[in-house]
Formats: C-alpha cells, sequence, structure tokens
C-alpha cells in the first residue's frame, strides 16, 4: 500500500472566501511579511495562511478559466 502525500486542508474561512477577498487577505499577508519584525513562529503561520490563500486564488482563476472554455466551445458549436 503506497501512501501519498497529505494535502493540508484549507480552513473553512479561506474556503468561503470569493477571490477577492483571498487576493486582499494574501497582499496583507505578503505585506507583513515583508516588512520584517515577526517572530519566526508568526512568520511561519503567515507564510502557510498565504499559501492556503494562494491556493483559493488558484482555485478561483481555474475555475473562471474552465467557465470561459466552456463559453468558448458552446459559442462556437463544439
Amino acid at each position: 500500500m503506497s501512501e501519498t502525500p497529505a494535502t493540508p486542508a484549507v480552513p473553512a474561512d479561506i474556503e468561503a472566501m470569493s477571490y477577492e477577498q483571498a487576493r486582499d487577505e494574501l497582499l496583507s499577508v505578503v505585506g507583513r511579511l515583508e516588512t520584517g519584525g515577526a517572530s519566526l513562529e508568526e512568520s511561519l503561520a503567515l507564510w502557510e495562511r498565504g499559501e492556503q490563500l494562494a491556493t483559493r486564488c488558484e482555485s478561483w482563476l481555474e475555475g473562471a478559466r474552465q467557465r470561459l472554455d466552456a463559453a468558448r466551445s458552446s459559442a462556437t458549436g463544439e
């Protein structure tokens, strides 16, 4: 039996965010990381949150891409 690496669960609060909410919070997290001054533990927590937010943004964008592809296909009769 082979084990696959566990993917960290996306917290419910992030899962419920719109693209704009996730993007705005991601920008805030990046800004806080760039300014420094946080402890190592705080920085790691911010980094993890940023990764989760980025994943949420990517899923929104992929969904939008799929919808556009579907609309194009239906418009051209494919």
